[in-house]
């Protein structure tokens, strides 16, 4: 598997530079796998900004702006904390040298090995918010649900090899 992350964060950074755009993340049950995935490609600095760790519920809410109430009645493991993670990570690491050119990632979910409340081992949710590519374009966010199984560990490094593929899905940074 790691191989294969390997390739896809080379090919994500590699298009993501030609665009002009970076890429932040915010992390919840990968808890920094995702920056690794990026970090581990030399040449990462010019892209990669970083990752903010907020695993606890709490953390989302006041580092990344989170909605505290959605987060006190959905719990972290929803598709709008994704949403929200991924929309506000991409806010929380703009630079004005850098515009609205960040690409904000986003991980939240039940790495196991038991289930948390309702939720069960292996029920994730990625973000991704896409910055506009021009200036009749609009900022796109979105989300998607997973349903993993393996070990914990598994269940983390999963994640992130369908973090990096749903950003090669929505966006045209690998494409040659």
């Amino acid at each position: 598997m790691q191989p294969r992350c390997d390739a896809l964060a080379a090919r994500i950074l590699k298009g993501a530079e030609a665009r002009g755009f970076k890429i932040a993340a915010a992390e919840s049950l990968t808890g920094g796998l995702l920056a690794d995935a990026f970090v581990r490609i030399p040449g990462a600095s010019d892209v990669f900004l970083g990752s903010a760790v907020t695993y606890d519920i709490h953390a989302k809410a006041s580092v990344l702006g989170v909605d505290a109430d959605l987060l006190n009645r959905k719990g972290a493991v929803y598709p709008e904390v994704a949403r929200q993670m991924a929309l506000r990570t991409s806010q929380l690491y703009r630079q004005p040298q850098y515009g609205d050119k960040v690409l904000g990632l986003s991980t939240t979910g039940v790495a196991g090995p038991g289930s948390d409340g309702d939720k069960p081992a292996g029920l994730v949710y990625i973000g991704i918010s896409v910055p506009a590519r021009s200036v009749a374009d609009t900022r796109r966010t979105t989300t998607a649900e997973l349903r993993l199984s393996g070990s914990r560990e598994e269940v983390r490094r999963l994640t992130v090899l369908n973090v990096l593929q749903f950003v090669t899905q929505l966006t045209a940074l690998t494409e040659e």
